[in-house]
C-alpha cells in the first residue's frame, strides 16, 4: 500500500528557510513522479514542484521557482523540498501527492497535474512565516 508521510513544517521569519520530507512506503519512488501542493485557507490548492524519475525532470511553479529546490533520497524512499526566502505568500499545508501507477514526466504533470491527477496525497505538514 502506497503511503506518504510529511514533516518538517514549522514557523519561521520572512527570508527563512524550511526543509520539507516526504517518506514514501510502497515501493512507488523509483518508479513514479513525486510531488508537493499546497493549500492556503479559503485558497485553491496550488502544484508547488514535482520530481521525476529521469535526472532533470522537475517542475516549479513560478510562485517559487528560484527559492525552492525539490530533490529526492531514493536509498531513503525520501523527496526533500528546500524552502529558501520564505515569503508572506507561502504559508500553507503543504501536502506530498504522487500516484499508484506509472506517471508521465513531470514537465508533463505541471502544476494543475500536481493538484488533480496524482491521486495519493499525504495528510500534510504546515508551513508559517511571521514576523
Amino acid at each position: 500500500q502506497v503511503q506518504l508521510v510529511e514533516s518538517g513544517g514549522g514557523t519561521v521569519q520572512p527570508g527563512g528557510s524550511l526543509r520539507l520530507s516526504c517518506v514514501a512506503s510502497g515501493g512507488v519512488l523509483g518508479y513514479h513522479a513525486i510531488g508537493w501542493f499546497r493549500q492556503a485557507p479559503g485558497m485553491e490548492r496550488e502544484g508547488v514542484s514535482c520530481i521525476g524519475r529521469s535526472a532533470g525532470d522537475t517542475y516549479y511553479s513560478d510562485s517559487v521557482k528560484g527559492r525552492f529546490t525539490i530533490s529526492r533520497d531514493d536509498d531513503k524512499s525520501t523527496v526533500y523540498l528546500q524552502m529558501n526566502n520564505l515569503q508572506p505568500g507561502d504559508p500553507a499545508v503543504y501536502y506530498c501527492v504522487t500516484s499508484r501507477t506509472p506517471t508521465p514526466p513531470c514537465a508533463i504533470i505541471g502544476g494543475p497535474g500536481l493538484v488533480r491527477s496524482l491521486e495519493v496525497w499525504g495528510r500534510g505538514t504546515l508551513v508559517s512565516v511571521s514576523s
